[in-house]
């Protein structure tokens, strides 16, 4: 028995058990860097998996976004091996979150000092694993065996989490004879990652990755340190709530206590919000504008109303001025280099006109302000007049809010910049990491649904042009802000689920969205559903369910 594929456009005859591995090692010259996966149609292959006849086949590697994802899943069991390899078997390691993409861990361990000699073992360690070029062996196991495993590698997390698994099988990865549990596909040997960095960072250290744009580099690292003393915040909050994982979530909601831990994360972000408005407050007589900035769906426009609640708290009237309000004419609008209307383009902002009218708003003149006509794609002036009187201030939110061309003209003493985003509060376990893109999608998808008439699959579509304009025209300038609030909560997965399954599931097997929709779909499914009457009307989250007290839509 044979089978025949096709590789780039060219056909290939093998016998009927032969792997994706062994294809790639005879067409592996046309490629520049080493293949993580194979891919055919829109489902992704692991190396060591059998073709079949008649498969479409192509190759990823680092360059692409998927195989990237293969490529720091691999190198954190690398890692996982040679902390364990260096400090003991009961050493563990938790891989909290990432930091300009790469990995912020920390290691676990009575007695251990976070130093660079240890790092330095570590890093030398995980060097040899990859000389060694050694297989990432995959088993499947039933339920029981991997919770079984997962015991006796100390790995009490994962235990827990497979005990909420509806299915009656577990993938296991071997390494060496080390047992994990990864989500998601593996490389298929150690010998592809070579690229990488250990350096100290807070309480513990980063893998530093290669860039996809040069997969054979680690670019240099400039540390910024408001965000992660954001995400230092939250390791402490969640310490707070006791709810680290995904098990022990799962935990809360079998106990009865959702309702509790819900309470507690609000009270603490309200807290924050109010934290936030007291520091305005003391300078009062300065801070004229409070510039709110952040990626998509981390909901901006919940905290912006429950910010001015805040204010008014604190005797000071808050107004709000729309950005939106400041576009060029449209036909004047940048393009990209797609030859589209690039929106998010700060060019697309009448900077000029914004800055004059601010100054003389601030020195307490009254302006008439625009209002932009999106049928007609051309600002108008339609006697919206504002004078800033005493105990009174802007609210400006928009995706341009922290960068200084905005307001260049404004001396920095009358401004407050706010940089807001829902930086991923929870992971799966303590080596599977859920990535904040993520789920910022979850909420985009089912906001789109909601208040836009957009199926997933169009969410879905359009989500890397949304994160390219993030990464052009906010992420750079986020250090920029005097604040940074986090609006993820511990608990909204186990409430966004419900919603958000039903619009991936319509998303078909044929259709090139549904790579992103299997992912999304079994990540999801580690979480128990949990009901959305504990959660408040004034509730960030519910800016997405289309239950919240503030005009959101």
């Amino acid at each position: 028995m044979s089978i025949t594929v096709t590789v780039n456009n060219e056909s290939f005859t093998f016998d009927n058990d032969t792997t994706y591995r062994y294809i790639y090692e005879k067409v592996k010259d046309n490629y520049k860097y080493p293949a993580m996966v194979g891919r055919v149609g829109n489902c992704l292959r692991e190396m060591g998996a059998k073709a079949k006849d008649g498969e479409d086949i192509s190759f990823l590697d680092y360059t692409n976004e998927d195989a990237s994802i293969v490529y720091k899943r691999g190198l954190s069991f690398v890692m996982v091996k040679a902390v364990r390899d260096v400090l003991g078997a009961e050493a563990q390691v938790h891989i909290e979150h990432s930091i300009k993409k790469n990995y912020y861990c920390e290691i676990i361990k009575d007695g251990y000092i976070n130093d660079k000699e240890t790092l330095g073992s570590i890093e030398k360690r995980m060097h040899e694993i990859v000389d060694e070029d050694i297989p990432f062996e995959k088993e499947v196991l039933s339920k029981g065996e991997a919770i079984e495993i997962a015991k006796k590698s100390n790995m009490d997390d994962k235990s827990r989490l497979f005990r909420y698994r509806t299915s009656s099988s577990v993938n296991m990865y071997s390494l060496d004879g080390l047992y994990d549990y990864f989500y998601g596909y593996m490389p298929y040997s150690t010998g592809c990652l070579k690229y990488f960095k250990l350096i100290p960072c807070e309480r513990g250290f980063l893998i530093m990755f290669p860039t996809k744009a040069e997969p054979d580099k680690i670019a240099e690292y400039k540390h910024p340190q408001k965000i992660s003393d954001v995400f230092m915040e939250l390791l402490e909050w969640n310490t707070l709530m006791g709810v680290n994982n995904v098990a022990d979530l799962n935990e809360v909601i079998v106990d009865g206590k959702f309702g509790d831990l819900v309470r507690i994360n609000e009270a603490l972000h309200e807290k924050k919000i109010a934290y936030i408005a007291d520091m305005i407050a003391k300078k009062r007589d300065k801070i004229k504008m409070v510039l709110i900035a952040g990626p998509s769906s981390s909901g901006k426009t919940t905290f912006a109303q429950r910010l001015c609640i805040q204010l008014r708290v604190n005797g000071i009237t808050p107004h709000v001025i729309g950005l939106d309000d400041y576009f060029i004419n449209r036909e004047d609008t940048p393009k990209d280099e797609f030859g589209k209307y690039d929106f998010e383009n700060i060019n697309t902002l009448d900077t000029k006109q914004f800055n004059e009218d601010m100054k003389r708003l601030i020195a307490g003149e009254r302006v008439e302000l625009p209002s932009y006509n999106f049928v007609t794609g051309k600002r108008e002036y339609n006697g919206n007049f504002k004078t800033l009187k005493d105990g009174e201030i802007f609210i400006i939110e928009g995706i341009h809010g922290l960068n200084d061309v905005l307001t260049e003209s404004i001396p920095q003493e009358n401004k407050f910049r706010i940089f807001i985003s829902a930086l991923t509060q929870l992971n799966i376990d303590d080596h599977n990491r859920i990535s904040t893109s993520d789920s910022r999608l979850i909420r985009r998808i089912i906001r789109d649904s909601q208040f836009r008439g957009n199926d997933a699959a169009e969410t879905i579509d359009t989500w890397p042009y949304v994160k390219r304009g993030e990464e052009r025209n906010i992420f750079p300038f986020q250090e920029n802000a005097d604040v940074v609030f986090n609006s993820a909560t511990v608990y909204e997965l186990s409430i966004l689920k419900t919603y958000a399954l039903p619009l991936l599931y319509k998303i078909t097997p044929d259709q090139p969205e549904y790579l992103t929709a299997k992912r999304l779909i079994k990540f999801l499914g580690y979480f128990l559903n949990a009901g959305g009457k504990d959660v408040p009307t004034n509730s960030i989250v519910q800016e997405f369910l289309g239950g919240s007290v503030f005009d959101v839509g």
